[in-house]
């Protein structure tokens, strides 16, 4: 039964369609909260509460550095995740407060 809870936390975690997006731009490698405001023109506490229910699911990872977290997916997946993800597109835009392509 344990397992059934888990898809569910994780199955909730992955349908709203920002959190999608996320994941699509975690695709290419670990990116920082600060990014992820600009690419998805979304407030920085909305992006850290969708990222924390990705981060509470054990979808991604985080990591502290100064001021900032940033995030990256998790290594091991559950099989239906992975493949929710490999069907996710690669969103890739350039950050203007950091002029780097993610």
């Amino acid at each position: 039964m344990e397992s059934i809870d888990v898809m569910v936390v994780q199955l909730k975690a992955v349908s709203d369609p920002n959190r999608l997006k996320l994941l699509s731009y975690l695709k290419k490698g670990e990116v920082c909260v600060c990014e992820f405001v600009e690419l998805l023109n979304i407030s920085q506490p909305a992006v850290s509460q969708q990222l924390k229910k990705l981060k509470d699911a054990g979808i991604v990872l985080e990591r502290k550095k100064g001021t900032w977290k940033h995030y990256r997916l998790n290594d091991v997946q559950q099989p239906y995740i992975q493949a929710i993800i490999d069907q996710l597109d690669i969103q890739t835009t350039s950050c203007s407060d950091c002029s780097r392509t993610i």
